[in-house]
């Protein structure tokens, strides 16, 4: 299946944030994951496929927050309630 260029730059981006996820001490790699997958997913829901300006946007927005959580320093983040709960409804779902 061929891809456009924004769809591939979401994939990648996507992909380079599955692999900070694993740089992270092993304790809290379950929040990072539940963080990105959270994430990408209710942007992914909220625009539509054709609105190339919003995706590009949150693009923008997602490279500079990974850039951050990338930094070794920042060992945990924060999951909220919503997180948990999609988390549990998507585990449902998927069993």
């Amino acid at each position: 299946m061929r891809r456009s260029g924004l769809q591939r730059d979401v994939l990648a981006l996507y992909r380079r944030a599955l692999r900070m996820v694993k740089t992270k001490p092993q304790s809290t790699q379950h929040k990072f994951l539940l963080f990105v997958r959270y994430t990408f997913h209710q942007n992914a829901t909220s625009i539509l496929p054709r609105d190339v300006s919003a995706i590009e946007h949150l693009l923008r927005k997602g490279t500079r927050q990974l850039e951050i959580y990338e930094d070794p320093g920042v060992k945990d983040c924060f999951v909220s309630r919503d997180m948990l709960d999609w988390h549990e409804q998507w585990r449902k779902a998927s069993h």
